[in-house]
């Protein structure tokens, strides 16, 4: 399990999809207002280093004990959002009107996704003010997943997709 601030540091990849302006303390605080919680101090670190986009390959999935509609024992982190206007890339702002639209439950603050699933962090426990945790949602097969007890252990867990491929194996014979 790698520490938080090392995955921080080399948590977003190549390429420019959705990364939304600089963040700054306003934009977070009327971001705050919007959504009507509190953002987890961990997320808006990672957020100040790149405002969403892609997530390195390093870590881009989430482990899981049990499977899910994604895989046989993880869920994907792709991309991320970051906190940006309306008229732009999705974004953490786009949260009320995409727990709506997919029929999720509330209050929530959608991190990924793709409209039949999603990562989350889950106020539904904790309140407004309190600590999410991240939840893993599957509208398609109506369930959900606790990942982990709040963002920054999410973060801690997070590991490279492809070191968690079921077809991979190591003991394929070597070309001589």
């Amino acid at each position: 399990m790698a520490k938080f601030d090392e995955v921080k540091a080399t948590f977003w990849g190549e390429g420019l999809y959705e990364i939304q302006p600089l963040l700054t303390d306003a934009v977070v605080k009327d971001a705050e207002r919007r959504l009507g919680v509190r953002l987890p101090d961990s997320l808006l670190e990672i957020l100040r280093i790149q405002n969403g986009g892609v997530v390195a390959d390093a870590w881009n999935a989430f482990p899981t004990d049990v499977p899910t509609s994604w895989s046989e024992n993880h869920v994907p982190l792709d991309e991320m959002m970051g906190i940006g206007r309306h008229d732009g890339p999705l974004s953490l702002l786009d949260t009320a009107y995409l727990v709506e639209e997919w029929g999720l439950p509330s209050p929530l603050v959608l991190l990924s996704g793709d409209g039949h699933c999603w990562i989350a962090l889950d106020y539904r426990t904790c309140g407004e003010y309190g600590e999410p945790s991240v939840t893993w949602f599957d509208v398609d097969d109506n369930t959900e997943l606790p990942l982990a007890a709040d963002f920054h252990a999410f973060v801690e867990r997070l590991t490279a997709a492809a070191s968690l491929d079921l077809d991979h194996t190591d003991d394929a014979p070597s070309a001589s």
